[in-house]
């Protein structure tokens, strides 16, 4: 499949030199409010919006001289955007955060006030769209979602900027996310979801993807709990059928897990062979320096980062060293120039 210039060097942009995306994300809103509040003891309506910049601020500040790409949020993030590393690449979020609670389904929305247009002219060489998704809900659901993405896709094609699509399981009964049963259905969430999703009428040029096990059911993995969803080999072989089905570039999220979880998951992807590109890693970087952030104000969250967040992006870089490049998986036999 070929790309246009225009993607092509928005793409090489967001990658290291070796073509591979090593990115961090730093474009959480209401995660991110309520975690500061908590640490502070205040209700979330005291954490203002100077409060959320100078935190997105600090943290691309200081870990985007070790990224490939910043992830960002146009609500709160843009002062952020004019801190980060010239070596960086932007990402901006187009979606609303969360999800529509009011009916089933986990519904999508958009910012109202931007476009792709927009956020391309605020500088952006990729938008992303969290959606959540899973193939067991209903069809009726899924269909606006899947008209959801068609929507945006043909928008970013319009533009020539890359589409980034990061999709999110969930048990549509409301079971949870942390549970043996979900565990055990997370392999068919996920390959599925790539399937779908690597479609061409999506025009997603990155998948955005989990990784296909929850470490801890894994018999023989590093942080295994003693309750067993699969065994390691099947754990390996989950990494490698979901790899296998992507007809696009993919990359994994860190999905909210500390460091050492994030960097065991990466170590299976790498040991099963999965040709993953690279990772959009976010609070597995800085998660810790909320409550720093909220109890001790800006000067430590520097100097926090400064130590342990550096070390822990120093972690994920480490990790996927046997990523391959984004362009591989397209058939390029070298990197393409825009």
């Amino acid at each position: 499949m070929s790309l246009t210039p225009g993607k092509i060097a928005h793409l090489n942009k967001l990658s290291n030199p070796a073509g591979v995306i090593a990115a961090a994300a730093m474009d959480q809103r209401g995660s991110l409010k309520k975690s500061i509040a908590t640490a502070k003891g205040v209700d979330q309506s005291a954490v203002t919006d100077e409060m959320m910049a100078e935190f997105k601020i600090a943290v691309t500040k200081i870990l985007t001289p070790h990224a490939s790409a910043i992830l960002l949020d146009p609500e709160y993030g843009i002062p952020a955007t004019h801190a980060r590393s010239e070596n960086a690449g932007l990402l901006l979020a187009y979606e609303y955060s969360g999800y529509d609670n009011t009916q089933p389904g986990r519904l999508p929305d958009l910012l109202p006030h931007l476009s792709v247009k927009r956020i391309k002219d605020l500088g952006a060489d990729a938008v992303k769209i969290l959606i959540y998704y899973t193939p067991f809900d209903t069809a009726d659901i899924n269909d606006i979602k899947h008209a959801f993405i068609e929507r945006i896709g043909a928008e970013c094609v319009t533009h020539d900027i890359p589409f980034f699509l990061e999709f999110i399981g969930y048990a549509p009964d409301g079971s949870g996310e942390k549970t043996l049963e979900f565990a055990k259905a997370k392999p068919e969430i996920v390959k599925q979801s790539m399937i779908e999703f690597s479609k061409p009428q999506y025009f997603v040029d990155v998948l955005k993807v989990e990784v296909p096990i929850i470490a801890e059911f894994v018999e023989g993995s590093g942080i295994y709990k003693g309750v067993k969803a699969y065994s390691f080999e099947e754990a390996m072989g989950h990494f490698r059928d979901c790899a296998a089905v992507a007809t696009k570039p993919f990359i994994y999220l860190s999905a909210g897990v500390d460091n050492a979880t994030f960097a065991e998951q990466l170590k299976m992807a790498t040991e099963s062979g999965a040709d993953f590109s690279g990772v959009l890693c976010g609070r597995a970087t800085w998660k810790d320096g909320m409550g720093i952030y909220g109890k001790h104000g800006v000067k430590a969250l520097e100097d926090w980062l400064s130590d342990e967040g550096v070390k822990n992006i120093g972690n994920v870089n480490a990790s996927i060293a046997a990523a391959k490049p984004w362009w591989a998986k397209l058939g390029y036999t070298s990197a393409p120039v825009a």
